[in-house]
């Protein structure tokens, strides 16, 4: 983003890593809660050396990160970080309020995911635009690709989840069901199916059974809620490319419409 906006400063790089450290923090943070054991085809840094230590390495992440930012002397800098770091974390303890939840509607769903997951992309984006001292619209306009590509993502992930290979996706089949998750994909099955399927998905929500998954995947295949779901995340898509309608055309530019482009079709 500071690419297409102009910007070739060198605290792109730091507040890059920046986002990047407060990203791997999430992550560590998120298996120990989890209990995770495969991220990327890989054992989770907490299977490999234990809970303790996945949490202190990321809240040394989190204090570096912080650290790091002090750099960019910039206040700007400082109350979008923060107040990204503040969301996330309401997202955790939304999304951990609503575990094993069956109630939970779309809206809701949308909620946590935006929280959670499409705000750093939103604040990456946006640093960018402070970086290159664009205006207040064009601000937004940057901060909007970014939270279209956020909720775009993991919508997507969400499929994966009922719809990947776990060689391609790096994770098992079934872990958000397993952890009690109620993700779109299982949502709009709830929806469209019949009284026997919604009761099904239902229990295996509410227990975090997976013994039933095979039967549950072809509920949410058979109901074209998958498809549903893979539309829902090209929507985000489209937002994302439409939010950079009137910028500059360049490689950079181009890179962020591909992005989008290329995410529908994303196996891991």
């Amino acid at each position: 983003m500071a690419g297409a906006l102009g910007y070739e400063g060198e605290q792109r790089f730091n507040l890059a890593a920046v986002v990047e450290f407060i990203h791997t923090a999430t992550l560590l943070h998120d298996d120990v809660v989890d209990e995770s054991t495969l991220r990327r085809g890989r054992p989770t840094a907490n299977e490999s050396f234990g809970n303790p230590a996945s949490v202190l390495v990321g809240d040394f992440l989190y204090s570096r990160a912080f650290q790091m930012m002090l750099d960019a002397h910039d206040m700007r800098v400082m109350e979008i970080l923060a107040e990204a770091t503040n969301v996330i974390a309401e997202g955790e303890v939304l999304q951990l309020m609503n575990m094993h939840d069956a109630s939970l509607d779309e809206e809701a769903y949308l909620r946590v995911i935006r929280s959670k997951t499409a705000k750093l992309f939103e604040a990456s984006t946006r640093l960018a635009a402070v970086l290159a001292g664009v205006t207040p619209e064009v601000e937004e306009a940057c901060a909007a690709y970014g939270q279209a590509l956020g909720t775009a993502f993991q919508v997507i992930d969400d499929v994966l989840d009922y719809a990947g290979d776990a060689n391609e996706t790096g994770k098992n089949v079934g872990d958000d069901l397993r952890e009690g998750k109620t993700t779109l994909p299982l949502i709009l099955a709830m929806q469209r199916g019949t009284p026997p399927q919604r009761d099904l998905i239902r229990t295996a929500i509410e227990a975090g059974d997976t013994t039933q998954l095979p039967q549950i995947v072809a509920i949410v295949r058979e109901t074209g809620a998958l498809e549903a779901t893979r539309k829902a995340a090209a929507a985000e898509a489209q937002r994302a490319i439409d939010a950079l309608a009137g910028f500059a055309t360049n490689s950079y530019s181009a890179g962020l419409l591909q992005l989008a482009a290329q995410l529908l079709e994303r196996r891991a």
